[in-house]
């Protein structure tokens, strides 16, 4: 009858089992912190690759708009003298941009708009309740 390699002569006391346990926590550790960043390496890579091809994906698509919009210029130069196609086109553009840019600069200012009620105004009143200074009120 084998008990497949147990010896109860190896029986280690209480002791040097804790003693052994700082040792095992930091194998343990160490082993954990080299899965992680190798599984974090292995995202880095995807992730990286995923975005380059995002970037070539916005340069195929850039260049197109440009045909677009030269498709665009000579659509209506059948119809209109091509310098005037051109005009029109380009006009629109502008007036594309120009849309785009009053809509964007209504987010920012929404988005940097000082909230008397937001976060800094929280955390001054903290910093006030902690120094013993100002309003208690919850």
């Amino acid at each position: 009858m084998s008990t497949s390699g147990f010896n109860p002569k190896a029986k280690r006391s209480l002791f040097v089992l804790i003693g052994e346990l700082p040792g095992h926590i930091t194998d343990l550790i160490k082993a954990e912190l080299a899965a992680f960043l190798a599984e974090l390496s292995g995202k880095a890579k995807n992730m990286g690759l995923g975005i380059g091809l995002f970037v070539v994906a916005a340069t195929f698509g850039f260049f197109a708009l440009g045909v677009f919009i030269a498709l665009a210029v000579i659509a209506l130069a059948l119809v209109l003298p091509l310098w005037l196609s051109a005009l029109i086109v380009a006009v629109a553009l502008l007036l594309i941009a120009a849309i785009l840019v009053l809509i964007g600069v209504g987010r920012l200012k929404a988005a940097t708009a000082t909230d008397p009620n937001g976060m800094a105004a929280s955390i001054r009143h903290d910093v006030d309740a902690f120094k013993g200074v100002g309003d208690y009120g919850h």
